[in-house]
């Protein structure tokens, strides 16, 4: 090797890389868990659930019954987890 150092130097920037995107992958939340988050916090039955884009956010839509017999919509930023509406 002509150098070590470049190779090192190189090898370290990549692996910061990677860690780097697998801490952001490893924070978002799936349409599983935040289905089961709508279901453990409001007790009410899950109609459907899908994910969209809005506003160029991935956010997952979640379609419940309340008790009263009417629709309701859930939205949850994909990767926060935070009910939106």
């Amino acid at each position: 090797m002509k150098n070590p150092i470049k190779l090192v130097v190189l090898m370290f920037w990549f692996s910061t890389i990677c860690v780097a995107e697998s801490n952001i992958l490893l924070t978002r939340v799936s349409l599983d868990q935040a289905t089961k988050q709508i279901i453990r916090d409001s007790h009410k039955r899950v109609l459907g659930a899908h994910t969209e884009i809005i506003d160029g956010k991935e956010v997952h839509v979640i379609k419940v019954l309340t008790s009263d017999g009417r629709i309701q919509h859930y939205k949850i930023d994909a990767e926060t987890g935070a009910v939106i509406s």
